[in-house]
This record gives structure tokens, sequence and C-alpha cells, in this order.
């Protein structure tokens, strides 16, 4: 599985030009895992074992890997794989017999919907207005909109952790609409009505499950056993899936957390996280090409923090140009050209390799059968190696997906149990909002009441001087215009004590302090540690 420094991928054959074979070993250098990856195929054709193959080789030599189960058949990274005679033979053919062994990898399992893992959850503060307006398929005023009421949020210093927190900030805004529109810009009835009829939609579709505390610690994501493995995080996403938006925009998020957090390492001997993108279409679908930009501009940087990144998907062109050129290790498995479409994959596949003078590699791609791929990795220097048809090797972990009793085993033994799995709800916007909705209505109760003692008292002055009652003579006993203006003025003048001075003066402090505390990254996700 490892020979110096580098990852065992599987065989190919060679055949010169005078008829003779020879096989070669195709391997993954450690060192140069950071520059990316790409595993493409068709359905069908073997993505997944060469996901868990590459997985095994990382977390045997000490390397941390972060997965999406999509199908379900990862989850049997975490036990070791059961003896069948198919993956015998294919470990003669290529010659692995001597090192090939079942054993189970190390893992943790998570679940934003707290299901089949332990639960996953950011804040809304740390997602930042440009994801949760991609999660929302935000328009560009509706964001404009967004934007504002987390610069609200950072300037009143109000904590922005759940769904409910982000609503009683919309409800708020809207009622003080002239005010903030003034100082912030517009901020229209119709765009804040937008933005909380899409918070109604990402509550049908779980994400509240996602959004609060405790808050995920990126670190749990990079621990390694006593013995040196790298722990293997596997996410259950075959229900995640049926909200693709969700899906894709918390892996990006995942992939933003690591680039803000993570300080640059440089060169080192291997990855210090590798990060699997699996269905990776679905990050750029419909995509912004702000966002894209984005994307491209962390996945040609993250590498200096030792992250690696693997996109899985089914046809390269899925990928953007400018991302799919930072990919530098590639595993194409076969492809079907019966479309427009396909053919334009073939084709692109097969211009991205380097080329091998001794194979045809337009046709082999739509010639290989299961287990089959052309890989091309980096070498010295980054140079990456002439395209082999390589067999790709067999695992050493179950093929599919473990039983729910061995799924709760393995998470009521993992290391993170009992850290997230019940959420915690300490003051923050909604509470603090409420407070202030509460405290604003006691006073203008109070103010009536004020006003009400005052009319009682004038009528018992007039009436103690007569010893009755005087006739009104048509006199109304509200002030005049002029007079309400002087009293309007005398109450305004006189509402605001000392103490609420003092305490709005600590408040725009604590605003001023956060605002230049909070600094967003590329990603609009909160930096930590300034």
């Amino acid at each position: 599985m490892l020979k110096d420094g580098q990852v065992y991928l599987g065989t190919s054959f060679l055949t010169d030009k005078d008829g003779n074979q020879s096989s070669q070993g195709e391997y993954l250098n450690l060192k140069l895992a950071n520059r990316h990856g790409l595993i493409a195929g068709a359905t069908g054709t073997g993505k997944t074992v060469s996901l868990q193959i590459l997985t095994e080789g990382f977390s045997a030599a000490g390397v941390p890997v972060f997965c999406a189960d999509v199908k379900g058949d990862l989850s049997g990274l975490a036990v070791a794989g059961e003896p069948k005679d198919f993956l015998a033979k294919r470990a003669e053919t290529i010659g692995f017999t001597d090192d090939y062994k079942y054993e189970a990898m190390p893992a943790i399992f998570w679940d934003l919907f707290g299901e089949q893992g332990h639960p996953i959850r950011t804040t809304i503060s740390d997602m930042g207005p440009l994801l949760l307006s991609r999660l929302m398929d935000l328009n560009a005023t509706q964001e404009g909109v967004l934007n504002i009421a987390f610069k609200l949020a950072d300037d009143e210093g109000l904590l922005l952790l759940d769904l409910k927190d982000l609503r009683a900030l919309l409800v708020n805004m809207e009622e003080r609409r002239k005010e903030l529109s003034t100082a912030y810009g517009n901020v229209s009835t119709a765009s804040i009505g937008a933005i909380q009829r899409q918070l109604l939609v990402l509550e049908q579709q779980g994400a509240e499950h996602f959004f609060g505390e405790a808050a995920l610690d990126i670190m749990d994501l990079m621990r390694t056993t006593r013995d040196g493995r790298g722990m293997v995080n596997v996410l259950a996403a075959d229900k995640l899936m049926q909200s693709p938006r969700l899906y894709a925009t918390f892996l990006l998020w995942l992939l933003s957390e690591l680039f803000e957090e993570l300080p640059e390492v440089g060169d080192r001997d291997r990855p210090r996280l590798v990060f699997f993108f699996d269905e990776a279409h679905l990050l750029f679908d419909d995509a912004p090409k702000i966002l894209v930009e984005k994307v491209e501009q962390v996945v040609k940087l993250i590498r200096s923090k030792g992250v690696g990144v693997y996109f899985v998907t089914q046809n390269p062109i899925d990928i953007p140009d400018g991302v799919l050129s930072q990919l530098g290790n590639r595993i194409q498995h076969a492809l079907r050209a019966f479309t427009p479409r396909d053919q334009k994959a073939v084709r692109v596949a097969a211009e991205t390799f380097r080329p091998n003078p001794g194979l045809n590699t337009r046709e082999t791609i739509m010639a290989m059968g299961v287990g089959e791929a052309l890989v091309s990795t980096l070498m010295k220097k980054g140079v990456p190696s002439i395209v082999q048809q390589t067999l790709i090797r067999p695992p050493s972990s179950r093929l599919g997906p473990l039983t729910k009793a061995e799924r709760k085993e393995i998470i009521q033994n993992s290391p993170v149990y009992g850290v997230y799995d019940e959420p915690k709800d300490r003051e923050s916007a909604f509470e603090v909002l409420k407070e202030r909705a509460e405290e604003k209505a006691r006073r203008e109760e109070e103010q009536r009441a004020e006003e009400d003692r005052q009319r009682e008292d004038k009528g018992r002055m007039r009436k103690g001087r007569t010893g009755f009652t005087l006739p009104d003579f048509g006199r109304d006993d509200r002030p005049t215009r002029s007079s309400r203006r002087k009293s309007t003025r005398r109450r305004n003048s006189n509402r605001q004590s000392v103490a609420e001075a003092a305490m709005k003066s600590v408040a725009r402090s604590v605003a001023t302090s956060l605002g230049k505390a909070l600094v967003r990254g590329i990603l609009g996700s909160l930096k930590r540690g300034f």
C-alpha cells in the first residue's frame, strides 16, 4: 500500500514495439498529493473503489481524510474487508498478493442531520453572507440586503447563531427600514420578504440542524490515531443529497474554513488533510461567476496550507477550466460517448493527459472495463507522468455499507462522542432583539400610563379649587399643537437617562470593537484569531 512515501494505486501493463510485455506499479507521490486531483468516470465504472483505495493509502500514511458518502458504500472503510474470489484474483493479476491484507480504517462518522453520525453545525455568522446567499439562491438585490443584515449584526454586536436569529434580525430591519436605508443603503420590504421565504425553504430541507452550536472545530477533522494512522471522516450524504444546494454549500463552507483557519506550512512530506468532494458538479451548477472565481482562488491557495482537494465527478467537463487546470493527480475511469456532450467529455479527458505514444487515450477511455482507469500522477518537480492504462488494486476494507449496529458501535467509541451530539442555545440575536422589543413595549406602556395619570391629576386639581368639577365649555383636555410640540421635545430630551446613555455608549464601543475584530475571508466566512 505504501512504498517510499508513495501510495500504491495499481499496476499497468506495457507492450513494447517488439511485442514484449512488462508491468509497472502506479503510485501517488505523497509530497505532491496536496497538488489536488480528479477521479472521473461514468456511473458503475469504479470511482468509489478508487476513492476508497486512495483513502486507505492516505490513512496508512498518517494523513487524515474527509469524504462524503453519497451512496452509503464508503462507510465500509471502518471495517476490514471480507475475502472474495474476484478481489483475490485482481490482487494476483497485479502482483499485489504479498502486501494485500484485509484491515479496517479508523473512522469518525458525521451527519448534518445527526442521524448516522455526529452532528456537524456552524453558525450563521461563521458561514457569512456570500455562501448563505448561494444556499438560498438569492438575486443580487436580495444578497445586498443580506449583506446589510450581517453588517448591522456586526455593528450592534448581535450574534447570528441559527435561523431564528437571522429571522429575528430581518423582522427588526423591517421595523427600522427607513432608518437603515439612510445609514446602510436601500432595504426593501420585498427583499426582506424574499429572504424570509427562502429561510422557510431551508428549514423544510433540514438546514436548521446545520446552523447552531456546538459549532464544528476544524481540528477534529485532522486527528490521527496513537499508532500514527490518519482518521477517516465520513460524512453521511445519502439524505443530504436530496438537498443538493445544501450539500454543495456545506462542503464549500468546509473548504473555506480549512483555508481560513490553517496556517501556511509550505512543502511537506505529506498533506495535513485530504478533502474529497464527491458529486463535484453540484458545486458549480448554476453558480454565479464570482463564486466560481473564488473557488478557483481557494483551490490554488489552499495547497500551501497542506490540504489536498480531490474532485470526484462523472465528466471532467463538469469542472470549470480554471479549477481543472489545478488538478495534477488524475484517475480517469471509462466514459461512454452516446451523446455529443459525452463525446466532448471524452475528448477533453483524453487531451488533458500527458500523451503516451503506445496508447490511444481517446479510444481507451471508451473501451475500459470496471476497475480499470487511466492514471497520471505528479512526479518530481511537479511533472505529470505519462498516462497509463491501469488495473486498480482491490481495497483492504469492506466493499459495501456497514450495518446499523456496526455504525452505532463505531459512533459510541468515537473520540468526539459527546462533544457535538447535544445542541446548545446561548443568548444571541433572537434573545437580545426579543428583550429589546419587550423593553420598548414596556416603556411605551409606562409612557401611556404616565400621560393618563397626568390628565387625572389635572382634573383633580380643577375640582379641588372650586369644590366641583369645572365645565369643559368646549375645551379639549388634549394639549394644543404648540404645547404638544413642546411636550414632545421635553419628553424626548428626558427619555434617555444617564444610565441609558452610558449603556448605549458601551454598546457602541462593543459594536465598534466587534466590527474591527470580525474579518471575513475569501468566501465570506469568519477569520478567527484577530
